[in-house]
C-alpha cells in the first residue's frame, strides 16, 4: 500500500516512515502542509497520515482543500490535541481516524492496516484461497496451517494482489503501491519477486494463486 506522511518534526517523520517501510509499505514524506497538499493532489495514495499542526498549511486545512478538490484517499490525523472538540473538527473535515500523540508505533500500524483494508473493501482479517490463508492482522501467510516464510515485500505483494482478487494488476501498479519512489526497482524487480513468492508458496504445498496475464500484469485467483 502507498502512504503519504506529512509531519514537520524531522525525527518523528523519519521514525514513523522507517517503521512503516519495515512493515512493507511504500511511504512518501513531506515536511509542511503546502508540500503535503501538492503531493496528495498529484500522487496516488491509499492513505494520508497528516499531522494537524503543520507549517504553511495546517493538517485540517490541507485535508479540507484536498476533499474540496475531490481527493478520495483515506486520512488519519496525528495530533497532540485530545479534546472532543478537536476530534470532532477533524472528523467533520473529512478525516477517517484520529490518533493522539504520543502513541505507540504498534497502534499506528494497527490503525493504518485497518484503514488500508477499508480502502479495498476488505472486512475480514483473513483472506483464504483453498488451504492458503493470508492473515492481514498478523502479517502471516499459512498453507494448511503451517507458516510460509515471506520477506516483507513478498508478503505485501501477495496481500495487495489478494485484496484485488480477480482483478488484473499491472507491474507499474505493484511498483507504485509496494515500492514507491525508491531506487530499488529494476527492470526485472517485480518479476523476480513474483517468482520467489510463487516458489515459496509451491514449496509450502500451495497451488499457484497468482496468474500472469501476458502484457497486462498479474491476478490473484481462488
Amino acid at each position: 500500500m502507498k502512504l503519504l506522511l506529512v509531519e514537520d518534526m524531522k525525527y518523528l517523520r523519519e521514525s514513523i516512515a522507517m517503521g512503516l517501510r519495515k512493515g512493507g509499505y511504500a511511504v512518501d514524506v513531506a515536511g509542511d502542509g503546502e508540500e503535503g497538499l501538492w503531493m496528495a493532489e498529484t500522487g496516488d495514495y491509499d492513505l494520508l497520515i497528516l499531522d494537524v499542526m503543520l507549517p504553511k498549511v495546517n493538517g485540517l486545512r490541507l485535508l479540507e482543500r484536498y476533499r474540496q478538490k475531490g481527493g478520495g484517499s483515506l486520512a488519519l490525523m496525528l495530533t497532540a490535541k485530545d479534546t472532543l472538540e478537536d476530534k470532532v473538527s477533524g472528523l467533520k473535515t473529512g478525516a477517517d481516524d484520529y490518533l493522539v500523540k504520543p502513541f505507540a508505533m504498534e497502534e499506528l500500524e494497527a490503525r493504518v492496516e485497518a484503514l488500508c483494508r477499508r480502502c479495498y473493501g476488505i472486512r475480514q482479517t483473513v483472506i483464504e484461497a483453498e488451504q492458503l490463508q493470508i492473515d492481514l492482522s498478523l502479517k502471516q501467510v499459512r498453507q494448511a496451517g503451517s507458516i510460509v516464510p515471506l520477506k516483507p515485500r513478498e508478503y505485501r505483494i501477495l496481500e495487495y494482489l489478494a485484496m484485488r482478487r480477480g482483478e488484473v494488476v499491472s507491474r507499474m501498479e505493484i511498483e507504485a503501491k509496494i515500492y514507491g519512489d525508491t531506487d530499488e526497482v529494476r527492470s526485472n524487480t517485480i518479476e523476480s519477486a513474483i517468482s520467489s513468492l510463487r516458489k515459496k508458496l509451491s514449496d509450502a504445498g500451495s497451488g499457484n494463486p497468482i496468474e500472469t496475464r501476458v502484457g497486462m500484469g498479474y491476478v490473484f485467483i481462488d
